[in-house]
């Protein structure tokens, strides 16, 4: 077993420091990350009233959903590759999709009567 010496171990006490304040900042940011991936959500859903209060159908916008892969291949400069983050982008439209869904079968059980309007669906 080699031992280290009195430079190594401080080199290796600084990196470690290091990682530990890298680490920090990633947690940070991934809370940063949830609120704002929240915040999408909700104003998809909101979206998602609009277009069913204005008689859309159709829960997915194609071409919506090309503006929006567009605009953010444009103003990607990486290190992330793009394919990497369009498929992020379009996993989230996935989601927000399928809350447009739930709230949509919420709605129609509500204007039903199967569903108090304050009680959440199963599921």
């Amino acid at each position: 077993m080699t031992r280290r010496t009195p430079q190594e171990r401080a080199a290796a006490e600084a990196a470690a420091v290091e990682l530990a304040t890298i680490r920090a900042r990633i947690d940070e940011l991934d809370r940063e990350l949830v609120t704002l991936l929240n915040e999408r959500a909700e104003v998809a859903r909101s979206a998602g009233r609009a277009k069913s209060a204005a008689g859309r159908r159709a829960i997915r916008d194609g071409g919506r959903e090309r503006e929006v892969l567009l605009r953010v291949a444009m103003a990607n400069v990486g290190p992330l590759p793009q394919a990497d983050l369009l498929a992020i982008y379009r996993r989230l439209f996935r989601a927000t999709r399928a809350l447009e869904a739930r709230d949509r079968e919420r709605e129609l059980a509500t204007a039903d009567g199967k569903l108090p309007p304050d009680e959440p669906p199963a599921g």
